[in-house]
């Protein structure tokens, strides 16, 4: 195998490691606080929700589409910003008050 090939292949299997934290209606939804989440290298947020609804059912789910999301405590703004290894997500829902 040549460098390209195995360039290419550890690009095709390449997987990122993520900490997922939820709060309020999407912890409650989820049933946990956190979690560590295995994703394809590449995968942007939305993505990653899609993963999330998948893994813990139609209550998540339901919560997801409403929700913000912070990468490594900053605002996402686009949907499609590609996660990287070792980054924290935070699942926020909307909160009533002020």
């Amino acid at each position: 195998m040549n460098s390209d090939t195995t360039t290419a292949a550890a690009a095709a299997t390449a997987v990122a490691t993520l900490t997922v934290r939820y709060f309020a209606a999407a912890r409650a939804a989820a049933g946990t606080t956190s979690e560590t989440v295995e994703i394809p290298a590449g995968t942007s947020v939305e993505e990653l929700a899609e993963i999330l609804a998948a893994r813990h059912g139609a209550e998540l789910a339901k919560v997801l589409p409403r929700c913000s999301y912070l990468v490594d405590e900053v605002a996402v703004r686009d949907r499609a910003l590609e996660l990287t290894h070792g980054a924290t997500v935070d699942v926020l829902p909307p909160f009533a008050g002020g």
